[in-house]
């Protein structure tokens, strides 16, 4: 953390490794810490990553945050399948089947990985 606190002009790329390692080693309330830092607009890999750990983490901060991000995201992300997927199985983490239901109806290409997010629930 303390490299990555020296660097001045941090990119989504940088980022996304740095929230992947926080999830990957159980701190993923720190993501969320991070995340508030943030001076830059989450990309589609960030974005997903960070529904990511708002699953992971599932708690009244963490469902604030998902649906916020979800709410504000931009619309050529909302049929992207990754971030499509990863909001998908963060809301049903939460209990909102409707709203996971709404956004898988809306996929235009459902794949694998997609129908497993609603399959799996919570």
């Amino acid at each position: 953390m303390h490299l990555f606190s020296s660097i001045t002009n941090k990119s989504n790329y940088m980022y996304t490794v740095m929230f992947k390692g926080l999830i990957t080693n159980n701190v993923a309330e720190k993501v969320l810490d991070l995340f508030d830092e943030m001076k830059i607009e989450p990309d589609q890999f960030t974005l997903s990553t960070l529904f990511n750990a708002c699953a992971v983490l599932n708690n009244n901060r963490a469902m604030k945050t998902g649906k916020k991000l979800l709410a504000e995201m931009p619309e050529n992300y909302r049929n992207h399948n990754v971030i499509s997927t990863s909001a998908i199985d963060m809301l049903m983490k939460f209990g909102d089947v409707e709203s996971a239901e709404t956004i898988f109806r809306s996929i235009n290409a459902k794949d694998i990985i997609t129908y497993g997010a609603m399959v799996k629930g919570n």
